[in-house]
This record gives C-alpha cells, sequence and structure tokens, in this order.
C-alpha cells in the first residue's frame, strides 16, 4: 500500500510562488505515475499536473502550463509542484495521488494523501 504526505502548502500573493511536496513510501511506488489533483469546494477535483515515477514524461493542465513545474527526487521519494506567478483562481485544497497506469483522471488513481492548503490573495 503506497502512502503519500503533502506539504508546503500556505498563504502567498498574487503572482508569489509556492512549493508542494509529496513524500511517497510503501508499495512498488517507483513504477507509478504520481499525479497532483486540487478542489475548490462544491467543485470536482481537477487534475493539475502528473510525472512519471521512473522516466521524465510529464502532463499538465492547460490552465497551469507554463506556470507549474512537476518534479521528482527519487533519492527522497518525494515529488515536487513547483507553482510559480500564482492567481487567485489556483487557491484550492492540492492532493497527491498514485496510479498504477498513465492517465489524468481521478479515477484511475488509487492512493491519496490528505491535501494541503494552497491560499492565493488578490
Amino acid at each position: 500500500q503506497v502512502q503519500l504526505v503533502e506539504s508546503g502548502g500556505g498563504l502567498v500573493q498574487t503572482g508569489g510562488s509556492l512549493r508542494l511536496s509529496c513524500v511517497a513510501s510503501g508499495g512498488a511506488f517507483s513504477s507509478y505515475f504520481i499525479g497532483w489533483f486540487r478542489q475548490v469546494p462544491g467543485k470536482e477535483r481537477e487534475f493539475v499536473a502528473v510525472i512519471r515515477w521512473r522516466f521524465w514524461l510529464t502532463d499538465y493542465a492547460d490552465s497551469v502550463k507554463d506556470r507549474f513545474t512537476i518534479l521528482r527526487d527519487n533519492a527522497k521519494n518525494t515529488v515536487y509542484l513547483h507553482m510559480n506567478s500564482l492567481k487567485p483562481e489556483d487557491t484550492a485544497v492540492y492532493y497527491c495521488a498514485a496510479s498504477p497506469q498513465a492517465g489524468t483522471k481521478e479515477s484511475q488513481f488509487s492512493y491519496w494523501g490528505q491535501g494541503t492548503q494552497v491560499t492565493v490573495s488578490s
């Protein structure tokens, strides 16, 4: 069973930056895809970015492309989401998730972290 723990959320002004971390443990997560999703109260969870653990294959939602970067550090079992040029509409709870298959659909991800709040003030 894969366990995921996120950290790094907080309050930032418009145009600012944050780095989220997702530490993975347990299971054979080295063969997994690790994704970031976000959710605003009353709305469905939204795909943000995904990376394949073993290879530098990434994908991003159009809304964050060119502003967010997903990276991994195999030695630390950690996936990062670097968020730049933040906007108020980026405010959400951000979740880290793991999937054994490629894709960006929430239903494809079997394991989830507890989430970390990101708030961007205008």
